[in-house]
C-alpha cells in the first residue's frame, strides 16, 4: 500500500495556504514609511510532533526584507491565533518566519548564465571554416 504524504506534511501545506489567506485578508501594515509591495509565503515546514512550524516568505524587493521580518515578529502571536481559529488542531504550532532568498538566487544564476552565453562564440562560427583561412591557402 502506498504511504502518501505524512500528516505533518499535509498540515504544513494547509498552514501555508491559511497563512497566505490571513496575510491577504488582514494585509501587512508595516507603517506609513515602508509599505511592503508584495509578500509571498513560499513554503512551510512542520515538525513531526506539529509543535513548531517554519514559514518561509519572500518579498518582491529584497531591500524590504528587514521590514517584513520585523512585521512577522510583531504579528506572530496574532497570526498564530488566527491560524488556530481557521484550522482544527489540538495544538497550534509555534511559528517562526524565515526569509526565502531562493528567488533572488535564481535571478542571479540566470544573469550569470546569460552573461556566459553572450560571451561564448556561436556554434556556427565553430563548425564552419573561416573564409580568411581559405583565401590564404589559395595564394
Amino acid at each position: 500500500m502506498a504511504q502518501g504524504f505524512q500528516r505533518h506534511q499535509r498540515v504544513a501545506e494547509q498552514i501555508k495556504r491559511e497563512m497566505a489567506e490571513i496575510i491577504r485578508d488582514t494585509g501587512v501594515d508595516s507603517g506609513p514609511n515602508a509599505p511592503l509591495t508584495l509578500l509571498t509565503i513560499t513554503d512551510c515546514e512542520v515538525s513531526r510532533d506539529l509543535a513548531y512550524a517554519r514559514i518561509f516568505y519572500s518579498v518582491l524587493n529584497a531591500e524590504e526584507q528587514p521590514v517584513a521580518q520585523q512585521w512577522f515578529e510583531e504579528a506572530a502571536g496574532h497570526l498564530r491565533s488566527e491560524l488556530g481559529h481557521r484550522m482544527r488542531l489540538r495544538i497550534v504550532p509555534q511559528l517562526s518566519f524565515i526569509f526565502d532568498n531562493s528567488i533572488e538566487q535564481g535571478m542571479q544564476m540566470d544573469a550569470l548564465i546569460r552573461a556566459v552565453r553572450e560571451n561564448e562564440p556561436d556554434d556556427e562560427e565553430l563548425d564552419s571554416p573561416s573564409t580568411d583561412d581559405d583565401s590564404a591557402d589559395q595564394r
